[in-house]
This record gives structure tokens, sequence and C-alpha cells, in this order.
């Protein structure tokens, strides 16, 4: 991803996938985010057929996004601290556990649980508010690993490439095998599924060799001030914050996907089989897009490309709010997947280049901060805009969000708008 113009022009697209560990590792990742997104498709199917309230779609990014930023400053610290696999092989054994919660409520013996009252749903959002624990342990920590997993630092762009089109291969199975397990097996089978899927990831990390802390530059720091250290690398590096507030700002203005189950369910009436395929369509496009960039890497105008990628984010989720087809609906979903890839894969590579290996756990933190809690508030948002709003005009509303932050990241951030390369 993003070589120098005088690389070797004897790419080897596969070259990271033939490193055994990092194999494991990618296995591992899928069937982890298989098994995920089968669990985030299927909890929000039920909250909502439970509520028939959008604004319950909100408080189910909310619930899991807070416990992930209150621990994330700190998990960056022990991710830095600790050998990184060990607080993973943690965090996944949490979210197995987790996965067989929310099986265990959706079963007959555990459904007086959720009683009609005002309480109902409290036991599933706390389940979501566990596993958000577990997920802000887990983000610095397994970015941080992989880069330790390469013999070669020079592999570090390809493993970055691979590692977005396999997560997104799985973010596009996921959905579609949720929606076909909600309507072949039912709530507690689909539940049961993405258990086992965790429990087997869970087993493929186990077998990776662990590895030691990267040496640090100077003494061990303390909480406080290891945590300022990240704090002030981040916010002294112009390309990595615009890079992770153009991501954050666009991911928490910019997303349908938390709505999908009103427009699946009330305005396109496609049912939980047409549910899962719109929660695909952008993982689709995705994971084209990475394969492309797999094979034919940025090379020139990398931060130009990155605004007018976010650009497209943004106009094809305004399309996306105004279409009353599901054919086009989906067409452009997998658009906003397509414009995404790109913005991932840059941001991705930016951060691990610019950043010290022993620094990667903070850094990773700030950046699970930015971007990956950002998935979950933005969840909120959209569901209370579409409350105040309407779920049309809210998703209207943020595409024209997105792309107001694209015109002043490129007004302000001159650096990342004349980045050429993700090299230094």
């Amino acid at each position: 991803m993003l070589p120098s113009a005088d690389s070797s022009p004897a790419h080897d697209p596969y070259a990271a996938l033939r490193v055994p560990d990092f194999r494991r590792l990618v296995s591992a990742r899928t069937l982890l985010t298989v098994a995920t997104r089968i669990q985030g498709l299927v909890v929000s199917w039920q909250i909502y057929h439970l509520t028939n309230n959008p604004l319950a779609l909100g408080l189910i990014g909310l619930s899991e996004a807070v416990p992930s930023i209150v621990v994330s400053l700190y998990a960056g610290y022990v991710a830095d601290s600790m050998r990184r696999k060990n607080i993973v092989v943690v965090a996944l054994a949490v979210l197995v556990l987790c996965a067989a919660a929310l099986a265990g409520f959706a079963s007959p013996y555990g459904i007086h649980l959720l009683a009609k009252d005002s309480l109902y749903t409290l036991p599933l959002y706390g389940v979501i508010f566990v596993s958000g624990l577990a997920r802000g342990f887990m983000g610095p920590a397994l970015f941080s690993f992989m880069p330790q997993l390469l013999p070669d630092r020079a592999l570090l762009p390809n493993a970055i490439t691979w590692n977005s089109t396999t997560y997104q291969g799985s973010a596009v199975l996921g959905p579609a095998i949720g929606g076909y397990l909600i309507a072949a097996v039912g709530i507690t089978n689909s539940y049961v599924v993405s258990t086992v899927l965790l429990a087997l990831a869970l087993f493929q990390f186990a077998r990776i060799a662990n590895r030691p802390l990267p040496p640090m530059e100077g003494e061990r720091l303390n909480l406080k001030d290891s945590v300022l250290s990240g704090l002030r690398f981040i916010f002294g590096n112009q390309l990595v914050l615009a890079a992770l507030s153009l991501d954050m700002f666009a991911v928490l203005f910019g997303g349908a996907v938390a709505l999908l189950p009103v427009f699946a369910s009330d305005i396109l009436k496609v049912g939980a089989k047409g549910f899962g395929q719109m929660e695909a369509a952008p993982a689709i496009g995705s994971v084209l897009m990475a394969i492309f960039l797999t094979y034919y890497p940025l090379r020139r105008r990398a931060g130009r490309k990155l605004l007018w990628a976010v650009a497209g984010f943004g106009l094809a989720t305004i399309a996306f709010a105004l279409s009353t087809n599901f054919w086009l609906s989906l067409f452009l979903l997998f658009l906003t997947g397509v414009f995404d890839s790109v913005s991932v894969i840059v941001r991705s590579t930016l951060i691990h280049i610019y950043t010290p290996e022993y620094m990667k756990g903070r850094v990773s933190a700030v950046n699970n901060i930015f971007i990956g809690s950002s998935n979950e508030i933005g969840a909120f948002e959209s569901g209370t805009a579409a409350r105040l709003l309407g779920t049309v005009r809210s998703v209207v509303f943020g595409g024209l969000m997105t792309l107001l932050v694209v015109a002043v990241t490129a007004w302000r951030a001159d650096k990342l708008r004349k980045l050429e390369s993700g090299t230094k």
C-alpha cells in the first residue's frame, strides 16, 4: 500500500500471507468479524422488533461505545506494557461469554428475563456494555500486535491491505449469514452460531506464538505520562490527526448502517433477508476495493484521493437516503463501502508508518476513540436524529455534514492535501 515512486516493479501481492503467524491472525480475525457481525445484526433486529423505536438502535451503539471510550486510553497503556497476545486472548474469552449470554437470554429458558415492562431490554444492553469493555482492551492490543508478526517491516503495507481485505470480506459474510440465520433458524440459534465462531477465533488466535514487547526509547513511563505522550504524538502530527479526524466525522455523521433495520422493515419493506443484504453491501464494496488496492497500491496524490473518497462516501449516503428502490439502495450502499475502503487503508498505513512500535498501543487507543467508538456514537446520533427529523432526513443531514467535514479538512490540513504517498 502506498509504496514510494522508486519501488521495485516486482510487487508480490501475497507477501504478508506467506508468514504463518500472520495467516493465523487473519483467520482468527475473520472468524471474529463474521461472528460479531452476525451478533450485531441479530441484536439490532431483535431490539428493533421488541421496541419498534429507532432510538433503541442508537442506544445499542452508545452501550458499546461508552465503555470502550472509558477504557481506551488505559487499554493503550496496557497494550504497551504487557504482552499483547495475552490481552487479546482474555478479551476474546470475554466476547465468547457475552455471545453465550445473548443466546441464553433469547432462549425459552431466558426469555422471561425480557418481560414486557420498561426495563425489558436492559439485559441485552448490559451484555453489549460488557462486550464494549472487552473490545476496548482488544483493539489497541490487536492493532499493535500485528506488525510484530512480520519478519520484515517492508511487508507492513501489504499486511495492512490484506488485513483490511479479509476484514471487509468477513464483514460481507457476517450480515449475509446473519440475515439468513434469523429467517431460517431464529434469533436464539443465530446467537449460538455466533458463539461457536467466536470460540473458534479464540482457539486460532491462541495458536499464534507470543512476542515480547518492543524495546522502549528511554525509561518506561507511568500511566499518566504514558497516556499524555501518546496524546501529544497524535495532536502534534498533522497527517495522522487529519486522517483520524476526517474518518471520525465521516463515520459519526455519514453512517446510515445503524438505521438499516428501519429502511429494511418500513421503507424498502424487504424483511430480514433484505436487511442482511443491505448490511453486506458496503462490505462487498470495501473488499473489492481493498483487493484492487492490493494489486494496484496508491502511488500518487494519496491525500487528495482520500479527501475525494470521503466526499464520495457522503454523496452516496445522501443518495441512499432518498432512494426507494431496493436494488439502487444496495448499489449506493456498495459505493459507500468502496469509498470507505480507501479511507481505512490510507489511515491505517499512516498510523502504522508514522508511529514508533513501542507507542502503537497508546496511539491505537486514541484511534479507537476517534474511529472505533465513532461507529457506535454515530449509531446513537443516527437514532436520535431519526427520532427528531425522521429517518430519511436524518441520513441526508449526515451526508451533508460529511461533505462539510471534507471541505474543512481540505482547507485546514495542507499536509494531508499535499500528501503523495504514505512512506516516510
